[in-house]
């Protein structure tokens, strides 16, 4: 009850309803309370909410959101540079949009007007369940930044800088999540007094957790890890070896997927589940995790950032329909990007084109940053795949390639990219096209977990 009269008071102070007479020509939206315990990243609950939604198509809601990719290179960037990153809590963001449509809500359930119980609610503002309620608040909080002198980034439109004087503050949003950080602890300070006078939000201090990723903030360097979310989804997807039905079978591979934004160690083995939804792999990535819930990826300090990128494939790896597993990573210093996908067709090219994909975003979204690159690095294990690339001649070794992975023959001719051979004891990639081999029936778990974590210190080591 504290927190539904909570979430009306907002209202108030934020003026976003007026109580009006229903209009003959207009039919009230329905409502409903929505309750959440938020928890922070020990796992005890620090807030109850209370939210009043729309009672009509409140998921479906729209807002500009940040790639996983781009908060790991906002968090080596600042590592490098040796900044402290810190977040801040808005209270009732979507109540802050302006919305510019008419649009009347019937009053809380529980919590109607004693004295005018029949009339509806006149929104001024947006309103938790609205569907434009996250694109009023995007646009409100843009528009503030840009006359605050922020720029915003000219790929990721989630990235706000500004440059005074010499020093750099950054802002990160994620609907009404809110990143900061800067050269300059002083004018990063002021600029949360200003968002505060502004808006109903204050400071919490260095980010900690942010969209379920544990970040450690250290002089030597940043690390992030998800373990709280590892030991939930084991806790949430308890399996005994027995069959499982298919939709709770496809929640543990969404839940898995999403944990490989900081354990690129189990993308192999969870592509393979999500592709031929076997029970076995995901037994063996459970055991897995079990015993590693706390890997995650290291960003240093004081590093000079160069970007440069791995492909590779396992030409024919499947033993059931011999498929090719293609895959790539990008390292901008030591700080690893990897991500996968699966081909059928000239895999190492393929492979190749996917990784130079993936550089040009990340040096156009670095560009934002003031970082240019010229000629990056992109290392694969295969000559005839280089040799493709470098030569203009299509001829038989090459008619099944599609012609939009061309572009990596365009953008080598640029100067954009350089390839480069490397042998395969020494490519990175490699750790994506297959799993690592071990067996689980009739092995001490403890000889699993040496051998696992010994094979990966090896993998890993090429980093360094």
């Amino acid at each position: 009850m504290n927190a539904m009269h909570e979430e009306l008071e907002n209202f108030e102070r934020n003026h976003v309803l007026d109580l009006v007479e229903s209009p003959p020509n207009y039919r009230p939206i329905g409502t409903k309370w929505v309750f959440k315990n938020e928890q922070g990243e020990d796992g005890m609950v620090v807030r109850n909410k209370a939210r009043l939604k729309e009672g009509i198509d409140y998921e479906e809601t729209f807002a500009p959101v940040v790639r996983l990719e781009a908060i790991r290179i906002l968090l080596a960037f600042v590592a490098s540079k040796g900044f402290k990153l810190q977040q801040m809590d808005v209270k009732s963001a979507f109540l802050n949009g302006f919305i510019e449509e008419e649009v009347y809500v019937r009053q809380p359930p529980s919590l109607e007007s004693a004295r005018f119980p029949d009339r509806v609610y006149k929104l001024r503002k947006a309103f938790y369940g609205l569907k434009q309620a996250p694109r009023a608040w995007y646009a409100r909080l843009k528009s503030f930044l840009l006359k605050s002198g922020f720029v915003m980034g000219s790929v990721d439109k989630t990235l706000f800088l500004l440059s005074r004087g010499g020093d750099t503050t950054i802002v990160r949003i994620y609907v009404d999540d809110i990143i900061i950080g800067g050269s300059s602890h002083a004018l990063v300070s002021s600029f949360a007094e200003q968002m505060s006078r502004e808006f109903e939000m204050s400071l919490m201090g260095e980010l900690q957790f942010f969209l379920g990723l544990q970040i450690k903030q250290g002089l030597e360097g940043t690390f992030v890890h998800q373990a709280k979310y590892t030991r939930d989804i084991l806790k949430k997807f308890n399996m005994d070896g027995e069959a499982v039905d298919q939709k709770e079978f496809r929640g543990m591979i969404g839940s898995l997927l999403y944990l490989t934004a900081t354990r690129p160690d189990i993308q192999f083995v969870v592509c393979l589940c999500a592709h031929y939804q076997l029970l076995l792999g995901h037994l063996t990535v459970k055991r897995y995790l079990k015993f590693t819930p706390e890997l995650g990826l290291w960003y240093s300090s004081g590093s000079s950032l160069s970007l440069r990128g791995f492909s590779d494939a396992n030409h024919a790896g499947c033993r059931i329909d011999r498929k090719s597993t293609s895959d790539k990573c990008q390292l901008l210093e030591t700080s690893l990007q990897a991500s996968v996908a699966l081909s059928t067709t000239k895999a190492e090219y393929v492979a190749a084109a996917s990784c130079c994909s993936q550089l040009l975003w990340m040096k156009a979204t670095l560009s934002d940053f003031g970082l240019r690159f010229d000629r990056i690095p992109l290392l694969v294990d295969s000559t005839s795949a280089i040799s493709v690339a470098k030569n203009p001649v299509l001829h038989s070794r090459t008619k099944h390639i599609d012609v939009r992975f061309y572009f990596l023959r365009d953008h080598y001719e640029k100067g954009d990219i350089d390839l480069i051979h490397v042998v395969s004891a020494n490519q990175l990639a490699d750790m994506f096209t297959k799993s690592l081999e071990y067996k689980v029936e009739g092995v001490d778990n403890a000889l699993i977990k040496g051998e696992i974590e010994s094979q990966w210190t090896g993998l890993i080591a090429l980093l360094v």
